[in-house]
């Protein structure tokens, strides 16, 4: 390896890598006035976890796990996110409209009006066909994949 591409620099790499993630999330809310649903807000804190980790690598290596785990935990709720926006499975009934089947009228109105704003089933954004949700899923799979290879880098004492 070259002298540049330390484990914590690896490390600090991934981390920067969930920062952008972040700020993305934060533009396309505070800019771009497309408000999160609750699963969005979910796959945040593990990348908040990832920054940390970054700034924790800085004092041991051992921080990269931490740093791996955050990046696979907010790639497991993107993908379980991505399920829900397709409609390969339900959602948490906080935050998606889930079956109005044998309600009452009042019953209706009820969950109607106790709906969140925003439903995590439905995609605001998509490009190339994937919603943020899925963008989320894959560029942490890649930052997981940097974690990891941070991990490999400091057991081989590069």
């Amino acid at each position: 390896m070259t002298p540049y591409l330390t484990p914590r620099n690896i490390a600090l790499l991934a981390a920067a890598g969930s920062a952008a993630m972040l700020l993305a999330a934060w533009g396309f809310q505070h800019l771009g006035g497309l408000a999160p649903c609750a699963m969005c807000i979910w796959q945040r804190w593990p990348h908040a976890l990832a920054v940390l980790a970054g700034g924790l690598s800085l004092i041991s290596p051992l921080a990269a796990w931490l740093g791996l785990g955050g990046a696979l935990a907010t790639a497991g709720i993107g993908g379980f996110h991505t399920g829900v926006e397709r409609g390969w499975w339900e959602g948490p009934s906080t935050c998606t409209s889930g079956s109005i089947e044998g309600l009452s009228p009042e019953e209706l109105l009820n969950q109607i009006l106790a709906a969140p704003v925003v439903r995590c089933d439905e995609v605001p954004w998509e490009m190339f066909g994937l919603s943020m949700a899925s963008w989320n899923m894959l560029v942490s799979l890649g930052l997981a994949g940097v974690w990891a290879l941070a991990i490999l880098s400091a057991r081989r004492g590069v």
